[in-house]
Parts: structure tokens; sequence; C-alpha cells
């Protein structure tokens, strides 16, 4: 082989592409891994990491003063928040990454990857060639509406909100969707006035409604103004300040503007349209990864557009790695659990503080499925709750298919919830029935007591 030729090309090294280069270069074959920015992608430098490094001070301090007798502060120091944070991004340097990768036996190549033929990737004028698949792992860019006036004034995307080195004096914050209210209250938390607008009655509309409702009551309680039920109209900057033009005739004004309206998968310039996609929207691909009418091409995680979450793009890209690796098209143990993972059994966490964490299906979407289901609702109210802070306030919600007497659907709202949910993934997935879940016994006192409850709640 040349240096050009590789056994699989992988299209975008963050997290996703990582998993399925390492898997494969694991399997003994030799891997590129293309690049364009920094190695480690999205999630490392300007999303997962560095927003929970935002968010966790915030968290601790309102822990503390939930707890009598505990000495704190009045406030946070926002400079070592912030230095904090760069720790968590290496300062956005990804040499350590790359040592990583290298180490893991792949070969980086700096630049943007161009699908240019069958198992052929452009870089930057330098055409790499692949003998056995091409993986797409490009992940996924925020969605701009087109909203009057807003190409003409500076806004932040959560790029710009997870990395600024300042808090803002002022933010307003375009979508209450979970980068919405998180960064909403990071920078609340940080000292600055925030405004979150969202076009629904609630923040989190893809949620169960009693956790949207929860965490509103928190971003308020943190000093957010919540305007709901109205959409944006224009956007024009006066004095310095960006103004939103409102639905219902007035406006709101910020120093800096977060435009959090969503995210689609990053396909644009990636040379699809050969292959019947249309850039800008996601690639179609089976249960082993595989796109949809091209035996060579691969792809995982955002730019699928089946989950667009880092722990579920990971999990198909290993499901691709082995895919390529085994040359099977239904690789066991893929096929049987795939659908479960991907599609019923998807956890999520939004990690405000109230903390939602839910896995599976919501109660509208299960009945929309046409399952006969029934559904226990809960306050989280229990004697780990009742330690764990004084006046905790947090809900829970099973939403059981009759049938099979199994979970479908678990969300909690409250704090420190997320560590809750893993066993409900567990269940789900496993197919647990809720006859044998119930001798599942949950540690005393602790906030998963809550599983006891909502069995005996069910009638167990």
């Amino acid at each position: 082989m040349s240096d050009d030729d590789f056994d699989v090309i992988v299209i975008g090294g963050g997290p996703v592409g990582e998993n399925a280069a390492a898997r494969t270069a694991a399997g003994g074959l030799r891997t590129a891994l293309v690049e364009a920015e920094r190695v480690g992608g999205e999630c490392s430098y300007w999303a997962c990491m560095p927003s929970k490094a935002l968010l966790r001070p915030g968290h601790a301090l309102a822990a503390a003063r939930r707890v009598p007798g505990v000495p704190v502060g009045d406030r946070l120091d926002p400079a070592a928040v912030l230095k904090r944070r760069d720790a968590f991004t290496s300062d956005w340097d990804d040499s350590g990454q790359v040592e990583w990768a290298e180490g893991a036996g792949l070969t980086v190549v700096r630049g943007r990857g161009r699908l240019a033929g069958e198992r052929r990737v452009g870089v930057d004028g330098r055409v790499l060639t692949a003998t056995r698949a091409v993986v797409v792992c490009t992940g996924s860019v925020p969605r701009v509406p087109e909203l009057p006036g807003l190409a003409d004034v500076p806004y932040w995307t959560s790029r710009e909100a997870t990395s600024a080195h300042e808090p803002p004096t002022s933010l307003v914050v375009l979508g209450g969707g979970v980068v919405g209210v998180e960064m909403a209250q990071a920078w609340a938390r940080l000292g600055s006035s925030v405004t979150l607008v969202v076009s629904g009655e609630r923040p989190l509309p893809k949620f169960e409604a009693f956790a949207g409702d929860l965490v509103a009551e928190g971003l308020r309680e943190d000093g957010v103004r919540v305007v709901t039920g109205v959409k944006a109209t224009g956007v024009s900057t006066s004095d310095g300040e960006v103004s939103l033009r409102l639905s219902d005739g007035t406006a709101v004004s910020g120093a800096h503007l977060l435009v959090a309206t969503g995210r689609q998968p990053a396909t644009a310039d990636l040379g699809v349209e050969p292959y019947g996609f249309e850039p800008g929207k996601a690639l179609e691909v089976d249960d082993t990864g595989r796109v949809s009418g091209v035996d060579w091409l691969y792809a995982a995680g955002d730019v699928t557009g089946r989950a667009l979450l880092t722990h579920q793009g990971k999990y198909a890209a290993r499901a691709v790695g082995t895919a390529i690796v085994t040359g099977a098209r239904d690789p066991e143990p893929w096929t049987a659990a795939v659908a479960t993972a991907d599609h019923t059994a998807v956890p999520q966490v939004v990690f405000t503080d109230p903390e939602v964490a839910s896995v599976g299906w919501t109660e509208a979407q299960a009945r929309e499925a046409g399952l006969e289901i029934r559904v226990v609702d809960l306050d989280i109210a229990v004697a780990g709750s009742s330690l764990h802070a004084d006046g905790y306030r947090g809900k829970a919600r099973m939403v059981v298919d009759e049938r099979r007497r199994t979970l479908v659907g678990v969300t909690f709202a409250g704090p420190d919830v997320a560590e809750l949910v893993h066993a409900a993934t567990i269940a789900i997935v496993g197919e647990v029935t809720v006859d044998r879940l119930w001798h599942a016994v949950p540690a005393y006192p602790t906030i998963s007591e809550v599983w006891l409850r909502l069995l005996e709640a069910y009638g167990l």
C-alpha cells in the first residue's frame, strides 16, 4: 500500500469517528482518520465537555445551599469556572487526542474530507483510497432559522456559548431545547442577565411536560426571564445590543444573542449527491450503519439523523466497526439489539438544575405507537431524596406496556437524577418485566428507592 491507500477511511475525528476507526484498527485494518478541525470533535471542545464544566460549579453551589450547616459563599468565581472549563478542553489543543489516535494505530490525516468516487476520499487535493469501506462521521452543525435581519447581526451558536472567555453582561437565548436551557442556566449562575425565548408552552418540548415545567421553574429561580408562547420575527442591533422581535409585538434585547434552534446533519460539501442524498440532510443507514444503496459506504452518529447524542453515536460507531471488520451484513449481536438501542431505548440527560433524565418513549410516543400502556407518576419523595436536599422537588414517570408488562419509557426530573437513568435503560433494553423488576431491591436510603415506589404505585 502507498501512503494514500488504506483499508478503511473514516471522515470525521470526533468521538464517533474515533470509535469507528479504533474498532477497525483493532481488527487489523489499516485505518485513516480524517479531521478538518480538532481530533476529539464537537463534544470535546464545544459541546458536551465544556458545557457541563460550565454547569457543574453552579450545581455544586446550589446543592450545598440545600443542606443546612454547609458553609457556602454568595456566588461563583467566574474566572475559576472558566479556567476549569478550559482545562477540560485542553485549551482547545488536540495534541493529546492525536497522540491517543496514533497510539491506537490510526493514521491521522488533517483536512476536509469529501467523497471523490467509489472508496475514494479527497482531502484538500490529496486523494485517499479504501479497499474496504469509507465511514462518514461528520456529526451535525447548528440549524440557523431564516429570520429577517439575522444574517446582518453577530450571534452566538453553541460553540460561542460554550467557549466564551467571560460572562456576557446580558444574553438572549432563542430556543428552549437542551442547548438553550443548559446555556441559559450556566451563564445566569455566572452572573449574566438571561432571557430565554421559547416558542411553545414550556422548554424541552420533546420530553414529558412535567420535566419542562420543573426546568422552567428552576431557571426562573436563577433569575432567568422565561418567555413562552412566542416566535421570533426579526433581529436588529441598536446601541451595541441585539434586539429580538417577537410575534406578540414585543422585543427582548441583550449584549449577545444565542441561537439554539436545533442541529442538522453535517453533509454539506461532502459529495453525497451522486449517491442520492441531499446536502444538509441525513444519510439513511441500516442497522449495521451501511448507507442505503452503497455497499462500501457507512455512517454513524448525528450524520444519520437517528439519535443526535454522543453516547448513541459511539454505540453506532462500534456497530459499524464490527460490521466492517467481520464483513458481515447482519453482524450479531447488533441486529437483534440495534432497533431497541437506536430507536426505543435512547437515554438522554439534560444537565440543568433540576436535571432531566429519560430513556425510551414518552407517554405520547407510546400511545402514538399503538401500545396499550399504563402510566405511573410519582413525586420523588423518599428517604434518599430528603437526605440529599431540604425541600427536594422531583417527579418520576414510568410507562408500562401492559401486554408484555415491560417498561417502554421512564423519565426523572429533579436534582441529581442523571445517575438513575442507566437502571431504566437496562430494564428497557433487557425487556425486564415489572414482576421481575420488583425483585431488584434498591439500596436504602438512596434516591433509587423511587423505583420501589413506582412499582408499588403500579400495584406490585
